[in-house]
């Protein structure tokens, strides 16, 4: 696609123009219109956003987190009128539905059975690549920091840990490398990272909660009970929904109304959602785990349709997806990186998130295995993506005597680790693959 600067001029003043009118209006009591000029906003930015990434061979979640920030910052340049989008709740719930839809569709796409089959070195590549930049971002908060919170220093841990599963595996599918026994372990691990991450999440997310609450230090024995019912939670739901949930779709099928099917995934995804957060956990936990339990090709066959639920569920995630991603964006506030404190604590988590992921290397294990690259896996492992952003997002919402866990410039700095970890994968990937395929020969 040619994309000149007249058709991305046009398309910005697009973007940029309702909300002027709307700023000049003065609003008004009613809120209809505001939440419209909103969502044409939202989308004509992330639509741009994505537009210019794929031009640029960039992940699409990248070209909307960008465009987020370019909208979100605009004040900086004079131009009002996108305050509202920040500010308002109800942009913030469509944020967060986006977000549970997100982590469902990942948990559609993975499954017990590929986990499981990756084997124990998939599973001790995971559990490096976690606990190894836990430690150096903790550790990289604490020299930055000293004077904060050691929770703080825990949860920018935590935003280190997970690995992008969709960055990857994009990636690894355009070169055409999905079969490689790598990209097997990569993908295994990634998914695996997720799970650790997400209870990581919970666990920290739930001993911050209770320090603010109680106004102190929470005892080791809370915070096992803390990771207990994070855990048992996911087990529960897994093993008891998993003997569940073909009969609630057979269930919804009986009915033989037009989009049960559809009605049912959705259903299933928020119930979960809203569990998980009944027992203290974010709701994106339950949203993964319904993704996990139904079997997108299979129960859509008790309905009678060709079309998967991840097919179904498509056009509704492309709908709010998006909006996370632009109104994430728009939290980031330009102004934090005229401080160099910011930017060299943004470079380090950077550098410790690159050089953590790395570390995976040391899980390759076995006679048959010695033929693997260890530093494809490892680079594999690298890009932070949509999961780095769900956690600063929520760290951002934490509260902790009285402020934020993530404050405007923390939030600054780990945004700037998410877009450098996500921009740096793609080459290194084909580099590497490259030289394997060349010393193969």
């Amino acid at each position: 696609m040619n994309f000149s600067l007249k058709k991305l001029a046009f398309l910005l003043l697009l973007v940029i123009s309702p909300t002027l009118l709307f700023a000049s209006s003065g609003g008004g009591a009613d809120q209809v219109p505001m939440v419209l000029l909103g969502l044409v906003v939202l989308f004509l930015g992330a639509k741009i956003g994505g537009v210019l990434a794929t031009k640029y061979s960039l992940p699409i979640v990248l070209g909307e987190l960008l465009m987020g920030i370019l909208l979100g910052n605009l004040m900086l340049l004079g131009i009002p009128g996108f305050e509202f989008i920040k500010e308002s709740d109800i942009f913030l719930i469509f944020a967060e539905i986006g977000v549970i839809l997100l982590l469902f569709e990942v948990g559609l796409e993975s499954s017990m059975n590929d986990m499981l089959k990756v084997g124990p070195v998939a599973l001790v590549v995971a559990v490096i690549g976690v606990v190894v930049p836990f430690i150096l971002g903790c550790g990289v908060s604490w020299f930055f920091m000293p004077d904060k919170s050691p929770y703080i220093h825990a949860f920018i841990g935590a935003t280190l840990c997970a690995t992008s599963v969709g960055i990857t595996a994009r990636v690894l599918k355009d070169l055409g490398k999905l079969q490689l026994k790598e990209s097997k372990i990569i993908l295994g691990a990634a998914v695996i990272d997720d799970v650790l991450g997400l209870i990581i999440l919970a666990v920290i997310q739930g001993v911050i909660i209770s320090a603010d609450t109680g106004g102190g230090a929470i005892s080791p024995l809370e915070i096992f009970q803390i990771a207990f019912k994070a855990v048992a939670f996911l087990v529960v739901a897994l093993l008891l929904g998993g003997k569940i949930t073909p009969y609630l779709f057979k269930f919804g099928a009986r009915s033989e109304i037009t989009g049960s099917l559809i009605t049912v995934s959705l259903s299933f995804c928020f119930i979960l959602a809203y569990l998980s957060h009944l027992v203290g956990l974010a709701p994106i936990v339950g949203a993964f785990a319904a993704g996990l339990l139904v079997d997108g090709h299979g129960y859509a066959k008790f309905y009678g349709q060709e079309d998967t639920i991840e097919a179904l569920i498509f056009p509704i995630s492309k709908f709010f997806v998006p909006i996370f991603f632009v109104h994430m964006g728009m939290g980031v506030n330009l102004a934090a990186f005229s401080s160099f404190s910011v930017i060299l604590l943004g470079l380090s988590l950077s550098f410790v998130a690159i050089l953590g992921k790395q570390a995976c290397a040391l899980g390759i294990f076995g006679k048959k295995n010695q033929s693997l690259s260890k530093i494809l896996i490892g680079i594999g492992m690298i890009p932070r993506g949509e999961v780095g952003l769900i956690f600063a997002g929520i760290g951002a919402k934490l509260m902790l005597d009285g402020s934020p866990v993530i404050d405007d410039n923390l939030y600054a700095a780990i945004i700037m680790m998410v877009l450098l970890t996500t921009l740096v994968t793609p080459p290194l990937l084909k580099i590497v693959i490259d030289k394997k395929e060349a010393n193969s020969h």
